[in-house]
């Protein structure tokens, strides 16, 4: 018998009654040519277990582990494996009686610490059996809780499903719509990755080629660009994807970005200048954004000609200059600079000029516009196709009075005439707001582009002329990635389902569409899409709850609209613990599956999860989002707080003693300040959160630029009650709600210092906090290792305050007595 120790005092004992049975092979001693090895040890037989992989064979049958092991062959080596998913963090030991030789491993590693975190693990027993063995095989764990062992590879949703394993990544179609490159990503537990590119025919999906690399295709012929270097000289080749032939295009082309232009005959290349440099031990900052690195580099345009190798420099000036667009005829480029002005809001402007694509004379558009974007010409370069907020042009896009402020982060469309100079605001009246790059279709004339609709993102087709605007009907409930054809009205996608990693699609947009009434989801067919990758298959093994949408009316009389997620071993006459998740700033949480803010992960760990969209998100209207703007967080945490009270009072199986909030950024402050408003919570997790709003407005790079967004024309020297009454910091004595603060010790966009100040008050106070820092990760925690105890840490505070254990935390951060 082998004891694998691990807890002194164990409180469950749990027999293991069976486990897959891979084996077992017949296996025999080397050949002895002498009686010891090199280092003066004798043969082992326990070495012949090393022969056997730990591997799970397809072959693989279902043994009992209360029956005898015996050899029928002189040795034999088999692998047994079994199961353990764990949703609290466990302590105990393995018992292995019955077998003379063998090695346990937990997920693929020998060892003698079987400590389980939440997760589903792999128990593994490689053995060698002889004729003569006769004992009973019995396999037990002693726990300090109840174990479930399964010889089932389904399992709950667990950290690993939501880091591991292959995703589609990216979608590439080519001009004529009649290919695609897809993009795969793979990780494995180890945190490595690799990338894999699929050339596949669009009319039925067919695997044409896989590829090195992602292409990028020409913007008419069937090609795609590749890029080497050779004797230091940078050179673009246009390949033929069907021959892989390669003819040169351009050689010496500078260092920079490039755009090949519609009619493929020359190049526009973005090249940067590098500003004047400062003393880097004393140094002057010359306004908020030079703490950037970077900022004081500008970039100006060359042009080279395909045909004669050309290469001129375009533009000139000290703001710097980028390529808008080019017109589909190749005359004309619109080109743009964007630059400060801090005297008034927005503090940042753009220029928009025109230019002759062979003179390279120009005409001046825009002049110190501000709230626009993004712009493009159309395809009779009339006319350009400008994104902003409500706010642009002197708000011709806007619903509100004059005396309401509208969110910045709300995007409409604008139609510009080059002529008249004469805007007229195409989305106005459409609720949903503008998401990502529109794209002016040379095929039909029509503009199509992404937007959020209240939690979902939809692709939809404009026609210009009309002003009609209608919802393609195309599979997904959050499409995040999408491309169509340069000169067909090809589309392709990447969408999430709410309880679904990302399925590619891609489909031929049909005439017929055209002139149908706009729909939302559910109102119209399906396109005849093409399913290029099945999200569901990346879930593998793994088993997901389920969602459904759960709305309450506010006491103001407002629909708040809302997701509530339960367990796949849902059990309506249990009560659980709930962890509340929000934003509450100018965005709603979306369906995005892979947010490491997972409730399918938290569904899999015994919670039920709701996610809410309180007033001031974007997608439900300008009304709607302009409800962030100077309220400092009070109208959210008003809809939290009472979405929350609701959904408790009308489920009997959450327990509204045992309720967690959570929220990242903005979400952050969120959790902050709500500890200060209300004592529904019994624990709160603040990732990057701001606790000041007026140290938060001068610290981070963004910090008074977002001001802008949440503060518009507040300032901490005019509008006191928003800044200072309305920060947590200020309210800190006012919160009793055991507080967890994570943060990334080298975050530029909300600097630690946020935390810290928290951290310091509700010591000094004598309150239940927790100061986690990840080191060296900035705003949003990337690094695979420290991502995965950046999770462990959240769910450990919650198992420690919802399900009053804390061993899962103290195991991360074990008590110190200092």
């Amino acid at each position: 018998m082998l004891s694998l120790s691990l807890a002194a005092q164990a409180q469950h004992v749990t027999t293991v009654g069976e486990a897959l049975l891979t084996g077992p092979y017949d296996v025999t001693a080397p050949a002895a040519l002498d009686t010891v090895d090199i280092n003066g040890k004798k043969f082992d037989n326990a070495s012949l277990l090393d022969a056997l992989p730990l591997q799970v064979t397809d072959n693989a049958t279902v043994a009992s582990l209360q029956s005898s092991l015996s050899a029928s062959h002189e040795k034999q080596v088999g692998l047994l494996t079994f199961f353990v998913n764990n949703s609290d963090y466990l302590k105990g030991k393995l018992k292995v009686e019955g077998l003379k030789t063998f090695k346990t491993y937990v997920d693929g590693r020998e060892t003698a610490d079987l400590t389980l975190a939440p997760e589903h693990h792999t128990v593994s027993i490689k053995f060698l059996t002889e004729p003569a063995d006769s004992d009973t095989l019995r396999v037990t764990i002693d726990a300090d809780r109840p174990v479930v062992t399964t010889v089932e590879k389904q399992h709950p949703y667990m950290f690993h499903d939501l880091t591991d394993g292959r995703r589609v990544r990216s979608v590439a179609t080519a001009p004529d719509g009649s290919m695609v490159v897809v993009g795969y990503q793979t990780t494995t537990s180890d945190g490595k990755s690799q990338w894999r590119f699929e050339l596949r025919r669009t009319k039925d999906g067919q695997l044409l080629k896989t590829l090195p690399a992602n292409v990028r295709w020409m913007p008419r012929t069937v090609a795609w660009l590749e890029e080497e270097q050779s004797d230091g000289r940078r050179q673009l080749f246009r390949t033929d994807p069907f021959t892989g032939e390669r003819t040169l295009i351009a050689t010496n082309v500078p260092k920079g970005s490039y755009v090949v232009s519609p009619t493929e005959d020359y190049l526009i290349i973005t090249v940067e200048d590098e500003g004047p440099k400062e003393d880097e031990q004393v140094f002057q900052v010359l306004e908020m954004d030079d703490r950037q690195p970077g900022w004081r580099s500008r970039s100006h345009l060359c042009k080279l000609d395909l045909a004669t190798g050309l290469c001129q420099r375009i533009t000139f000036g000290t703001k710097g200059e980028s390529l808008a667009d080019i017109s589909a005829d190749g005359s004309k480029l619109l080109i743009a600079t964007s630059y400060s002005r801090l005297s008034r809001r927005p503090t940042e402007v753009m220029d928009l000029y025109v230019m002759d694509a062979q003179t390279f004379s120009v005409d001046t558009l825009l002049q110190c516009e501000g709230f626009v974007g993004q712009a493009q010409f159309s395809p009779d370069a009339r006319q350009l196709l400008i994104v902003g907020t409500p706010e642009a042009f002197d708000r011709i896009g806007c619903q509100l009075p004059v005396d309401r402020t509208p969110s910045m982060t709300e995007n409409e469309l604008f139609l510009y005439d080059i002529a008249t100079k004469k805007v007229t605001p195409l989305t106005k009246d459409f609720d949903p707001s503008v998401n990502g790059s529109p794209q002016w279709s040379l095929a039909d004339g029509n503009i199509y582009f992404s937007a959020e609709h209240r939690d979902y993102v939809y692709l939809y087709q404009l026609d210009p002329k009309t002003g009609k605007t209608q919802q393609l009907p195309c599979s997904g409930d959050y499409i995040y990635r999408w491309d169509m054809a340069a000169q067909a009205t090809t589309v392709a996608w990447l969408a999430y389902n709410t309880m679904e990693p990302a399925s590619a699609y891609v489909a031929p947009l049909p005439t017929a569409l055209k002139g149908k009434s706009s729909s939302q989801k559910g109102g119209a067919p399906t396109l005849r899409s093409v399913c290029l990758f099945d999200g569901k298959t990346a879930l593998g093994d793994a088993q997901v709850g389920t969602c459904q949408d759960w709305n309450f009316t506010n006491s103001k009389g407002d629909t708040v609209y809302g997701r509530l997620y339960l367990p796949n071993d849902f059990d309506e006459s249990k009560q659980y613990p709930l962890i509340v998740y929000y934003y509450g700033g100018c965005s709603p949480v979306s369906r995005y599956f892979e947010s490491p803010y997972a409730p399918q992960l938290w569904n899999s760990l015994g919670y039920i999860a709701y996610i809410l969209q309180p007033s001031g998100a974007t997608g439900f209207g300008q009304e709607w989002a302009s409800r962030h703007v100077n309220t400092a967080g009070r109208g959210p945490a008003e809809d939290i707080i009472e979405g929350t009270r609701q959904l408790c009072a009308s489920h009997a199986y959450i327990n509204k003693e045992k309720i967690g909030c959570m929220g990242a950024s903005y979400g952050g402050f969120m959790t902050q300040y709500l500890q200060t408003q209300t004592d529904i919570f019994a624990a709160a997790v603040s990732h990057a959160g701001i606790a000041n709003h007026t140290s938060y407005w001068g610290e981070g790079y963004w910090g008074y630029n977002y001001s802008e967004v949440s503060m518009a024309n507040s300032y901490p020297w005019s509008h006191r009650q928003l800044y200072v009454d309305q920060s947590p910091l200020f309210n800190a004595d006012k919160i009793h709600t055991p507080l967890l603060l994570l943060h990334g010790t080298a975050d530029t966009n909300v600097p630690i210092i946020e935390s810290l100040q928290m951290f310091t008050a509700l010591k000094l106070l004598g309150r239940e906090v927790a100061l986690v820092e990840v080191q060296g990760e900035n705003h949003h925690v990337l690094d695979y290792q420290k991502k995965l105890k950046w999770l462990a840490t959240q769910m450990a505070w919650f198992q420690r305050w919802l399900k009053d254990d804390p061993s899962w935390w103290d195991a991360l951060y074990p008590q110190k007595h200092l």
